[in-house]
């Protein structure tokens, strides 16, 4: 008896250190299972949908399991450049943007990839991307799609890119992840020619960040409260420069490489997950370039092009998560106090030409109002809404027209 009290302790303990820290050190597949075909086309059958329906309502049963409802960004202008992450919009000042006073992540200079499942439909898998291993599928997380992955041992996938290679050597990464208690989280890989022990970064459940098969280990524990961590959404960002490797989750700086000794190409997003648990994530953005803190420098240029400046739906409410980019440009007006800036806002051309004109105008005014908020001088601030005119991407892309959609910062005399 006592033997078998013992077994089922240590079973128990070996569940929860796999589930808190498992992660890729459990990556192990199956060799007897069937590959799956890359190739998108081929679409999970209705019945691997209708399962990973019934475990996603599983968590819904009751208000305390409910996920926090989020709108995700989309093509359509009226979405600006939104895209949801745990944190809830806010108008003006509020107790969140509070919490991301000292955010630093401000997204790279030219969006290479955006998806958020808006043009794609519920139980299919997702047209911009490969499946690589596993099973995936777009299943409804609160009121927008997601991509669950559900292949039991390991599921891995990739945006559909035209190069093999496209990072450059500075990048950044965005998504928002979900997770179920006792799930695992969403990893990102960085796939090597070989395919085989990948450098790859786990975002936990409980927001802790670690490396598997880096040149070292290395790892950071979530500073805030995790007690509620599962059933809600959580904004991950990540950036690479020059070989150093910062890792965001919400507002908070969760772990710094300052060498990472690497040379990513691409990116791969996966993980161990089930039908009853699955990997699931969204809103992926890559952009190259970036910034990490900023320093003390004389402004020379005639305008700061911005794709981290974020709305909520049709709206002109700021979401915390855009303080990076705000705090970025706080810091170049208080370290150049004779600089004056027009605040344009953009949109992509689709919806409404007079809509998005009013929208973006509303959204300039927005930012012009938090960054007096912060303390810059409002004589020093004007702005203007631009709608879709002067497009800097196509629009026949989602990339492109995440890339129109922006706030730009024009030097005035």
């Amino acid at each position: 008896m006592k033997k078998l009290t013992l077994l089922f302790i240590t079973m128990n303990l070996a569940a929860v250190c796999h589930a808190q820290f498992g992660g890729f050190f459990n990556k192990v597949k199956d060799e007897t299972e069937d590959k799956v075909s890359n190739n998108v086309s081929d679409k999970v059958s209705d019945k691997a949908a209708n399962d990973v329906d019934k475990a996603m309502d599983g968590k819904t049963d009751s208000t305390k399991n409910k996920p926090q409802s989020s709108t995700s960004g989309s093509t359509n202008n009226n979405n600006g450049n939104a895209n949801n992450s745990s944190a809830k919009s806010v108008s003006g000042t509020s107790g969140d943007f509070k919490t991301y006073a000292n955010y630093d992540f401000v997204p790279g200079d030219t969006i290479i990839f955006a998806d958020n499942f808006s043009g794609d439909q519920d139980g299919e898998f997702p047209s911009h991307w490969n499946l690589d291993d596993g099973q995936g599928i777009l299943n409804k997380v609160g009121d927008n799609e997601a991509f669950c992955l559900t292949q039991g041992n390991w599921a891995l996938v990739s945006p559909r890119m035209k190069n093999a290679s496209y990072l450059s050597h500075t990048f950044t990464v965005e998504f928002d992840y979900f997770v179920k208690p006792w799930a695992f989280g969403t990893s990102v890989v960085f796939p090597k020619a070989a395919q085989v022990n990948d450098p790859a970064i786990e975002f936990n459940n409980l927001g802790r960040v670690s490396t598997d098969n880096f040149p070292k280990d290395f790892s950071g524990d979530f500073p805030g409260n995790t007690d509620n961590f599962s059933n809600t959404w959580h904004h991950v960002a990540v950036i690479f420069k020059d070989n150093e490797l910062k890792c965001y989750v919400d507002q908070y700086r969760v772990m710094v490489i300052p060498d990472a000794n690497l040379t990513p190409k691409s990116i791969q997003f996966g993980g161990i997950g089930s039908l009853d648990k699955p990997v699931i994530f969204k809103n992926v953005r890559i952009a190259s370039g970036g910034s990490m803190n900023i320093v003390n420098k004389k402004f020379t240029g005639s305008k700061i092009v911005t794709h981290g400046i974020r709305f909520d739906v049709d709206k002109a409410t700021i979401l915390p998560e855009s303080m990076g980019t705000l705090n970025m440009i706080k810091n170049i007006m208080d370290n150049n106090p004779e600089l004056k800036f027009e605040v344009d806002g953009y949109t992509d051309n689709t919806g409404d030409a007079q809509h998005n004109l009013t929208l973006s105008q509303q959204r300039a005014d927005a930012v012009k109002t938090q960054l007096v908020s912060m303390g810059i001088d409002a004589s020093r601030l004007t702005t203007k809404g631009s709608g879709a005119n002067n497009p800097i991407s196509s629009n026949d892309t989602p990339e492109g027209r995440a890339n129109n959609r922006r706030v730009e910062f024009v030097k005035m005399p």
